[in-house]
């Protein structure tokens, strides 16, 4: 009796916990439409409660909603040499890499041996593309779902990813970029979440976001 009482309040601690940690967080994806969800919607299905990207197709769907500062955590899952990116703070058009505060990178860490091609250091995964690099190896096999959280807030963005830390960095303060290639956007103050879809059928779920 004693030690079934004992787990009992283990487990009402644990959901209180649990509770706590999501104290805030709104879902921005029901699971079943894209309701609240504006761009090339066409280019992008739901599968088993998830948005996914249809292969060969792409394009930045956003949240209708705008966020300033903000903690976003969801799950994705990558096929092999899967690409795709997080937009932050896009203005609903334009290339969100460089219109947007930036794009955080959605990218397999095998992408070059599976895609043959040379990365820069700030295009692997959780990277501000093309200004500031994130650590890798922290992915979870191909078939799994992946845990991410993003907090933006003012010019700072930190990433973690399957509770890692790969980036923590204030974009005001990077003065080179890849290929020398300015990112007017980058000191939005406002804008838009969204995915950048590049062809490939990269999946996303349980998106909830809290703002700050």
């Amino acid at each position: 009796m004693k030690n079934s009482i004992c787990f009992l309040l283990f487990t009402c601690l644990l959901h209180l916990e649990a509770f706590s940690e999501e104290k805030g967080f709104k879902s921005i994806f029901n699971g079943k439409d894209f309701k609240g969800w504006a761009g090339p919607l066409d280019n992008y299905k739901i599968v088993d409660g998830a948005i996914q990207c249809k292969k060969g197709k792409g394009g930045t769907i956003f949240t209708k909603e705008s966020f300033s500062d903000f903690i976003v955590r969801f799950e994705f899952k990558l096929p092999p040499g899967g690409n795709n990116g997080l937009a932050i703070r896009y203005p609903g058009k334009g290339n969100t890499a460089y219109v947007g505060m930036c794009e955080l990178q959605v990218l397999d860490d095998h992408y070059e041996k599976v895609r043959k091609a040379k990365l820069d250091p700030r295009q692997v995964h959780g990277s501000a593309y093309g200004i500031v690099g994130a650590k890798r190896g922290f992915q979870k096999p191909y078939g799994e779902w992946n845990e991410q959280e993003v907090t933006v807030k003012g010019s700072t963005i930190k990433v973690v990813l399957n509770g890692n830390e790969i980036l923590d960095a204030d974009v005001s303060k990077v003065k080179k970029f890849m290929a020398n290639k300015a990112h007017p956007g980058l000191t939005r103050k406002e804008g838009h979440f969204g995915f950048a879809g590049h062809s490939d059928p990269v999946s996303f779920r349980n998106l909830r976001v809290k703002r700050l």
